[in-house]
């Protein structure tokens, strides 16, 4: 195949073909996606450790968990308002200096439980930005092309695949302290860069622009109150009720694995430590193959099946983790590649099914309920995971296990989601 003909193919891949038919917004946030995943991802198999040495323990991390997820519960509500009242465009930017920059200069220098607790609580902010952004990406997007949009996102935070090598490296050779102080200090920067760039190339949506409108000379405690009226509607709605569920489902496993996945491995198994940054090159890699090369391939429009699989592919990946013996460096491969396959056919997925299933013209104000709710609902299990890890490593991932068999009930249960093309 000559090289033109290559372009050509290239150009014409579903997934190219959905940034070329969503200019603006949605391509300018999956573009600068990098900024965020790159160090996030260099630093995530090192956060928990990185406590742990400087003497922050099992139950003291759950503690923080818990603490700061009760926070997000606030925070999500007041994301809602804000993205209403201050505009999608602004609320993103605020979330993103306050929630990321800032937060990660505190966790730069943290070197103990206060000031852990602090950078977690500025990290809160991010509850604000979740809200926001997702309306940013999404409301002036057209409705088929959703999964695609969601597997660029992932694909964004996917592409440390070519920087995750640096981190383990410089752990080995100046220890895991050091390195992550000025890994955290990167980050606040890539993060005030990202605020820049949104703020010059990203523009305020449509709904957006009606929202500010109407909420002018609205007070907050007043669109605070309304809930009331959006918390009844929402109940009423079983589609959204379920895909609440599954969302509260995968947050709490995502937090357990995160979190305990890199004490379990070392403290447990017995792997060194310079093994943490192997294990999300070779995630991103089977997701990068599998979301390029196989994701455009399963219908867009069908969810149940490609969920359903991904959930009982998670709970084979679990079985894998538990039972694996000491010192058995497969095992633990094993279980990334399958986890990641599983996560590749979740994650753009379920972002999109609650999505289709919400009310566009209450979409801010029901994305924050349905992230206070997730955070809420998911608050607990913080603070149990972590005295799970302090009776056995493995707990945490029998309790996730369990979870993955409840999700893959309630994705029985849903129906398909009607998609319009627009």
């Amino acid at each position: 195949m000559s090289l033109e003909s290559k372009i050509r193919s290239l150009k014409a891949h579903p997934l190219i073909q959905v940034l070329a038919d969503n200019r603006g917004n949605p391509r300018t946030l999956v573009l600068i996606e990098p900024l965020w995943g790159v160090p996030y991802n260099l630093i995530a198999p090192f956060a928990t450790l990185y406590m742990y040495t400087q003497g922050i323990t099992d139950v003291q991390i759950g503690l923080i968990l818990s603490v700061t997820m009760a926070v997000q519960v606030l925070f999500s509500f007041l994301g809602g308002i804000l993205s209403d009242k201050l505009g999608r465009k602004f609320t993103t930017m605020m979330g993103d200096f306050f929630g990321w920059g800032l937060a990660c200069l505190v966790w730069a220098v943290s070197n103990n439980f206060w000031l852990f607790l602090a950078a977690a609580i500025l990290n809160c902010f991010e509850q604000i930005n979740q809200t926001a952004w997702y309306c940013l990406l999404i409301e002036d997007a057209r409705p088929k092309d959703l999964v695609g949009i969601y597997t660029w996102v992932n694909i964004g935070g996917l592409v440390a695949i070519f920087f995750a090598p640096l981190s383990g490296l410089f752990v080995r050779s100046y220890s895991i302290v050091p390195v992550v102080r000025v890994l955290y200090f990167l980050f606040a920067l890539t993060m005030i860069l990202k605020t820049l760039i949104t703020f010059r190339f990203c523009h305020e949506t449509k709904q957006g622009k009606i929202r500010r409108a109407e909420t002018r000379g609205i007070s907050v405690f007043h669109m605070l109150g309304e809930y009331r009226q959006l918390i009844p509607g929402m109940l009423k709605n079983r589609g959204v009720l379920k895909a609440v569920a599954v969302s509260v489902i995968l947050y709490v496993t995502n937090m357990v694995s995160t979190n305990f996945f890199g004490l379990y491995v070392t403290q447990r198994l017995g792997l060194s430590e310079n093994f943490l940054a192997l294990f999300p090159i070779l995630n991103a890699a089977v997701m990068l193959i599998f979301m390029i090369g196989l994701q455009h391939r399963i219908n867009a429009t069908k969810f149940r099946i490609p969920l359903w699989i991904g959930l009982a592919l998670y709970i084979v990946a679990a079985l894998v983790l538990i039972f694996s013996p000491a010192d058995r460096l497969g095992f633990v491969l094993l279980y990334v590649f399958i986890a990641a396959v599983a996560a590749a056919l979740v994650n753009p997925r379920k972002d999109a099914l609650l999505q289709l299933n919400i009310t566009p013209q209450e979409r801010a104000r029901l994305n924050a309920l349905i992230m206070a709710s997730t955070v809420a609902l998911s608050s607990p299990f913080g603070y149990l995971a972590g005295w799970l890890s302090s009776m056995d490593r493995r707990l945490p991932f029998v309790f996730t296990l369990l979870l993955f068999v409840t999700a893959m009930f309630v994705i029985g249960r849903i129906q398909e989601p009607q998609v319009e093309e627009r």
